[in-house]
């Protein structure tokens, strides 16, 4: 049995490479065109919308999680905040790109990151959190994280040179009517979707998020449209396991080998941790090290993390 959506979900599944390759022109015309940075647009767009792959994104084009706050088009229901909450939903992405401009350039609250340097991801980042875009804390750091960790700031660089957009052949779609109601909203109501911290990662080609505090294997499946028994065994985890905040839970299955050859073990390491880091089969290196399940481990020693390692 295929759960409902759940194939479309796989079949248009993202790396965050693709995700960058795929969007990074579109994000630095609107750069030169709205003064946003190409890093800080592509940042946002990797972290609230799962690189591409979150339900929002794959079926409503929305990568920016934006309400339906005076929206005249398409839209899309799903549970945040609140049940059954509507979303804009775009024929296109790359409408999900221009308005988000528009959200940013359109609002006063925003006013004060134009007169930052167009450069200066970190500032921005930080004057978004500033700004009310997001409610979660550790926003600024995240985006940060995930622009120096993907070399983000190089396609401001290039924006700023002249390159851009290079699909000529497929022109970005008009912007979408919106109302021009002049109605205040709250901090974070359009953009909510940023304030949960989710982040998304990937490891030796697996995405993966990180556990928040009271999340359960039932309660990440349900929000990241999989099923229960994939986290548990994706994860190797024991029936009713607790997760601890900071845990990594990969959405996919777990490798043969690593990108490395050897792991020396650590003080207090188990071979489930060098698992998850890794993003290697536990049983496989069971059994590639000849080791008993639950054996402990030595600090000092080495565990081979991928077949024919020297």
């Amino acid at each position: 049995m295929i759960r409902p959506g759940h194939l479309l979900h796989a079949q248009t599944a993202l790396s965050v490479s693709d995700y960058i390759d795929k969007y990074k022109g579109v994000a630095m015309d609107e750069m030169r065109q709205s003064g946003i940075p190409a890093s800080i647009k592509l940042g946002q767009g990797i972290l609230e919308s799962g690189f591409g792959n979150s339900k929002l994104a794959v079926r409503a084009n929305n990568h920016f999680g934006i309400k339906c706050h005076g929206w005249r088009g398409r839209t899309f229901r799903k549970d945040d905040d609140t049940v059954n909450e509507c979303f804009r939903a775009y024929d296109d992405p790359l409408q999900s790109f221009r308005d988000h401009s528009e959200f940013l350039t359109g609002r006063p609250r925003y006013a004060d990151l134009f007169k930052l340097e167009i450069t200066d991801y970190k500032s921005w980042a930080r004057g978004l959190r500033q700004a009310g875009y997001a409610t979660n804390p550790r926003y600024p750091e995240l985006l940060i994280r995930v622009i120096e960790d993907h070399k983000l700031y190089e396609f401001d660089r290039m924006a700023m040179a002249g390159s851009g957009y290079a699909e000529t052949s497929r022109p970005i779609p008009a912007r979408p009517n919106t109302l021009t109601e002049n109605k205040p909203l709250g901090v974070g109501d359009e953009f909510p979707s940023v304030g949960l911290g989710r982040e998304m990662g990937e490891n030796n080609r697996i995405r993966f998020v990180y556990a928040r505090s009271g999340d359960t294997p039932e309660s990440l499946a349900q929000e990241m449209d999989v099923w229960a028994w994939e986290i548990y065994r994706y994860n190797d985890l024991p029936k009713d396991s607790k997760l601890t905040e900071g845990q990594i839970i990969y959405l996919q299955p777990k490798r043969r080998n690593a990108s490395e050859s050897w792991h020396v073990v650590q003080e207090g390491e188990s071979l489930y941790d060098i698992s998850q880091q890794y993003g290697v089969k536990l049983k496989t290196l069971y059994r590639r090290n000849d080791l008993e399940e639950g054996a402990p481990l030595q600090a000092g020693s080495r565990i081979k993390l991928k077949a024919f390692a020297r």
